[in-house]
């Protein structure tokens, strides 16, 4: 009788066979020209949003896109009438150690996550120990940020107008799910707790945004007793849930994916958890559902440079029983050039089918760090593969502070329209608009 384990080990396995490269030959990133290489994807034009490139969660909004920022804080908005030239037209910062890097936006309405400026106030060797410690023992500084949730009207293009905030005493939000409709589901650390959660936030009254419930997994809840049951070096966090329907899908990095029934809204159920870290690094990061097809696709934050903790998987899960999570196989994994060798490489998000967006439950569009973007049909779910691709340059110049980080590129997140326009941030390179021609 095959063990779960050895059935994930497996669909990793698969993983690797089904992404043979268009060239075996193996290249490096300096022969990668400024608008990168795209396969079926053409590159449209570039922006560094007013001299910061540091880019992370984009929207799009009455033909302006919002960009939170990793490192320097706060949001931009570009006019994005003409796609080929974006103009920054507005920046907003609450506050210096603040950072307002993740967003939502719906109805007019922006929704930004902020919270200590995390970075400026932890101390680090290299990247990895943000991901390998929890965030309530890593902080090395003191400072002044604001820590909860902030509401903008956005009505009026090139404008943000606050119109409320409310506080979460503790380090602040990471991110949040918000397509429109009553409730937010928002990842937020708490003071007394090890790191982030989930919160239910209600905004019936958007000028009254209320906390409804909280919800952990068991060891997080310092301030109650609990005590982590995982080992040393892993780092148990909602990085943040998806919705829908009455269910939500939620990723806990080293923790694992974890399935809801969000019926009563004050009180969320937990129906199944599931962990495949180990025997896989970890990071589980986006947990995207296809309710459609009664699917989900979940993907673990590649976290390490020069494939220093293995190789990270994008897994399809079959969640027809919702008690019952089952993976069924992996993305392929990106292998036409050495990839390894030049940065941090593979799954960092998914576009996430947002009303009004590109949707599809058969392709799916994801960022792979230095690998760029990858564009996959899984219309046969236990055998998806890569449609399209684009590598991108190395950034001029490293904005991540942190030291012991290489220049490479760090393709993040991606916003795609209902007509196959692409907005794609990095960390260190700005944004780069794109044009699926699959």
């Amino acid at each position: 009788m095959t063990s779960r384990r050895e059935s994930l080990k497996a669909l990793a396995a698969f993983g690797s066979l089904a992404s043979l490269p268009h060239s075996a030959k193996a290249q490096s990133e300096a022969d990668i020209p400024p608008q990168g290489i795209g396969h079926r994807i053409r590159h449209v034009s570039y922006s560094d949003q007013g001299g910061r490139p540091d880019a992370v969660q984009v929207m799009v909004n009455r033909r302006h896109v919002y960009v939170g920022h990793m490192f320097s804080g706060g949001v931009t908005i570009l006019d994005a009438a003409d796609p080929r030239q974006l103009k920054p037209v507005h920046y907003w910062h609450p506050g210096a150690l603040t950072r307002t890097h993740q967003l939502q936006v719906a109805n007019d309405i922006l929704l930004a996550a902020n919270g200590a400026n995390i970075v400026a106030l932890q101390s680090y060797d290299n990247q990895r120990g943000y991901f390998e410690n929890n965030l309530a023992d890593s902080m090395t500084k003191q400072g002044k940020f604001r820590s909860g949730l902030s509401i903008h009207d956005v009505s009026k293009p090139g404008e943000l107008r606050e119109i409320a905030f409310l506080e979460m005493p503790g380090l602040g939000v990471n991110r949040s799910w918000w397509p429109g409709g009553r409730y937010a589901y928002v990842s937020a650390h708490f003071d007394g707790f090890i790191d982030h959660i989930l919160c239910i936030v209600d905004v019936k009254e958007l000028t009254k945004p209320e906390i409804v419930s909280r919800w952990w997994l068991p060891g997080m809840n310092r301030a109650a007793g609990e005590r982590p049951t995982w080992p040393l070096g892993r780092r148990v966090a909602l990085h943040h849930m998806i919705t829908a329907g009455d269910r939500g899908y939620a990723a806990w990095r080293d923790g694992g994916f974890t399935i809801h029934d969000l019926r009563d809204p004050a009180r969320p159920k937990l129906l199944s958890h599931i962990n495949w870290s180990p025997p896989f690094p970890g990071g589980t990061h986006t947990p995207l559902p296809l309710p459609g097809r009664k699917l989900a696709v979940v993907v673990d934050e590649a976290n390490a440079e020069n494939c220093a903790k293995g190789t990270f998987y994008t897994f399809i899960l079959d969640v027809r029983a919702p008690e019952n999570p089952v993976p069924i196989s992996t993305l392929p994994t990106p292998r036409e050039r050495d990839f390894c060798s030049a940065g941090v490489f593979g799954p960092h998000n998914v576009h996430e089918n947002r009303p009004g967006s590109f949707r599809s439950e058969e392709i799916i569009f994801a960022t792979y760090n230095n690998a760029g973007v990858r564009v996959f049909d899984i219309r046969d779910a236990f055998a998806p593969k890569e449609i399209a691709s684009w590598v991108p340059p190395v950034p001029q110049k490293l904005i991540d502070p942190r030291p012991n980080v290489g220049l490479a590129a760090k393709t993040c997140d991606v916003h795609v329209t209902t007509d196959g326009l692409m907005y794609v941030s990095d960390w260190n390179g700005g944004m780069h608009v794109l044009q699926y021609e699959g």
